[in-house]
């Protein structure tokens, strides 16, 4: 007798959640994404099959899907009361996330832009903060991340946390950024040092660095306003 396998029971590189790992969303089929929700089928029926079963009766449609019932989701074998909850919820997620509109990463292209948006952050705090800019390569921010929060005249900050967390965000243009508690805006030895090391990293690493801002309340200084960069 010829038993359709299990998940657990298929090369690794068909399993939905190993695929999503290796490949992104975007590579798995309909009933293998619902399949990474429901978790388990039957036995002899994986999840994958199970949910291509209940889709082909909704006409392959997540819509038709959405307008199910749990009472109705509950009557095919393998599906109960948390299976058929957990479906839903997925659908009216997807719905919700159609009628939401993309966020709105702001334009840190300039020094001025990056005080403005991080000055509110900074200007309250008594010791320095230092803090990571990353950029897609129209500058609109990906993430910010603090790196450090140290003593009032100095941070400690490891070139390699940065250049990982670039690499991991994809980014292709960074910056960085501090406060001078003291308001004084002049660079220290310390600054000038770890500039010329992040530039140097970040052209080993093919990664545009475009500015280092010191910031104070109410004003700022740019390395690469000023030539430094």
């Amino acid at each position: 007798m010829n038993e359709r396998l299990t998940i657990a029971h298929w090369s690794e590189d068909d399993q939905p959640r190993e695929k999503l790992r290796d490949n992104g969303p975007q590579a798995l089929s309909d009933a293998e994404l619902l399949a990474i929700l429901i978790g388990s089928g039957t036995p002899g029926v994986s999840a994958v099959d199970l949910m291509q079963d209940i889709l082909h009766d909704c006409r392959n449609n997540l819509n038709t899907l959405g307008k199910m019932t749990i009472r109705q989701l509950c009557e095919y074998k393998g599906i109960g009361e948390a299976k058929a909850i957990t479906i839903l919820a997925a659908c009216e997620l997807g719905k919700r996330r159609q009628m939401e509109k993309p966020e709105e990463r702001p334009d840190l292209g300039t020094a001025t832009k990056i005080y403005n948006h991080m000055h509110p952050i900074l200007q309250d705090s008594d010791v320095e903060e230092f803090w990571l800019l990353l950029m897609n390569q129209n500058h609109r921010l990906i993430k910010k991340l603090r790196i450090s929060h140290g003593g009032i005249t100095e941070v400690s900050v490891d070139i390699r946390i940065i250049m990982r967390e670039a690499v991991l965000a994809n980014a292709t243009i960074l910056a960085v950024c501090h406060n001078h508690p003291s308001g004084n805006l002049r660079p220290s030895t310390a600054d000038n040092d770890l500039t010329n090391q992040l530039q140097r990293a970040c052209q080993l690493m093919r990664i545009h660095f475009m500015d280092h801002v010191i910031i104070t309340d109410g004003n700022y200084f740019s390395y690469n306003e000023t030539g430094r960069l």
